[in-house]
């Protein structure tokens, strides 16, 4: 039966397969935390985030919910069906027995919360405490594809209890270097302890059979055995990124665009041993294009780098910031149809286009993009 945008489906296992239905985040009610152990290293010294917190001006809220209604309406006219999360008050103190936070954060990027492998959708541990009661805002959709669609998993990981013990104490000081800093992430030395499980959905980009996970600031090893042992009939790999001095979430630095066809961010290139799983299957992985634009918007989290923070709605087509003239140019030669949207105005609302979706429904099956690989593990 082929597909109807009225019937609910979830089934999706990489990230270019043809998109059928997906969640975009909305910016309603949007703060900015106060500083936590998981966020103070993740926030450059120079930064205008740096001291702020609060709830998002209305009018900055409003500049962002137009441009997430927009890139909504496109992929409808597409013929692509877009759910909205439902926001919660997050002005208000995040409690549990072991801390309190002043607020939460906000839902415009499902991405970092939700993961969909297959027909499970699985709400990740999140590793921030101003962020611990989030999957909440998606409760109503994932209830209503569980009644939907009877082979829909509705799946969420341990909770963490984010205590003292989750996180290296004085991790960094503002008067670190950069040179220092990119040296303690070369070791592997990043502000999460291993204690508990912890995972970002949006450390794992999806590849069939294969699933490729970031070991960094939102996403520790043991998080990363949690997925392992969850997922057992795949294979997942832990990949690192030397070059990247606040490795957060890895869809602004490794882009998977089609099968056997990669973008990676030229500062934080895979390191050459990584690559060994990707180049024995004839992937090639390609250095991402330049951003446009030499810094990223007031009051914004992420680097210029969200450039190649994009949507594949298919192998040929895929969604790009509009502004971000060199990563549509770096598309439109390969041979990818370019839909450019506004976006930069919801980019301190948590991300761009990758970040601010979740997948439902892709057409296709798991497939295995690997055949010569026959072992797990880190690549």
């Amino acid at each position: 039966m082929a597909w109807s945008p009225d019937k609910t489906v979830v089934n999706s296992w990489n990230e270019w397969d043809p998109l059928k239905h997906v969640i975009v985040g909305v910016a309603d009610g949007t703060c900015i935390p106060p500083a936590e152990p998981a966020s103070d290293s993740k926030i450059p010294a120079d930064s205008d985030m740096r001291g702020m917190h609060g709830p998002r001006t209305q009018d900055t809220v409003d500049a962002a919910n137009e441009e997430l209604d927009n890139f909504a309406n496109v992929m409808r006219k597409r013929g692509i069906r877009v759910d909205r999360p439902t926001p919660l008050d997050f002005n208000q103190v995040v409690s549990t027995p072991d801390f309190e936070h002043g607020t939460m954060f906000g839902c415009m990027p499902p991405r970092d919360v939700i993961l969909t492998v297959g027909s499970e959708m699985l709400e990740a541990t999140m590793s921030y405490r101003s962020r611990w009661f989030e999957y909440l805002c998606y409760r109503p959709l994932l209830q209503q594809y569980y009644d939907e669609d009877p082979k829909m998993r509705h799946e969420s990981a341990p909770k963490p209890r984010l205590t003292a013990e989750s996180y290296k104490e004085n991790y960094l000081s503002d008067d670190i270097t950069i040179e220092e800093r990119l040296a303690m992430v070369a070791k592997k030395d990043f502000v999460t302890t291993e204690f508990e499980p912890l995972f970002d959905a949006a450390d794992v980009l999806r590849f069939g059979k294969d699933l490729v996970v970031q070991h960094g600031f939102t996403t520790n090893l043991k998080g990363i055995d949690w997925i392992t042992r969850h997922f057992p009939n795949h294979r997942v790999h832990a990949a690192n990124f030397p070059g990247d001095p606040y490795p957060i979430h890895i869809d602004a630095t490794f882009t998977p665009i089609r099968p056997g066809l990669i973008i990676n961010n030229p500062e934080r290139k895979l390191p050459d041993e990584q690559r060994k799983m990707f180049h024995d299957n004839g992937w090639e992985i390609v250095d991402s294009a330049r951003p446009a634009h030499n810094s990223p918007p007031p009051l914004c989290y992420s680097s210029v780098w969200l450039s190649m923070n994009v949507l594949v709605l298919d192998p040929k087509t895929v969604v790009v910031e509009e502004s971000e003239t060199f990563q549509c140019e770096q598309f439109d030669k390969m041979g990818m149809e370019v839909v450019p949207v506004p976006f930069r105005k919801a980019y301190p609302f948590g991300g761009a286009l990758h970040c601010a979706t979740t997948d439902v429904y892709r057409e296709g099956n798991c497939e295995d993009y690997f055949p010569k690989l026959t072992q797990a593990g880190m690549i």
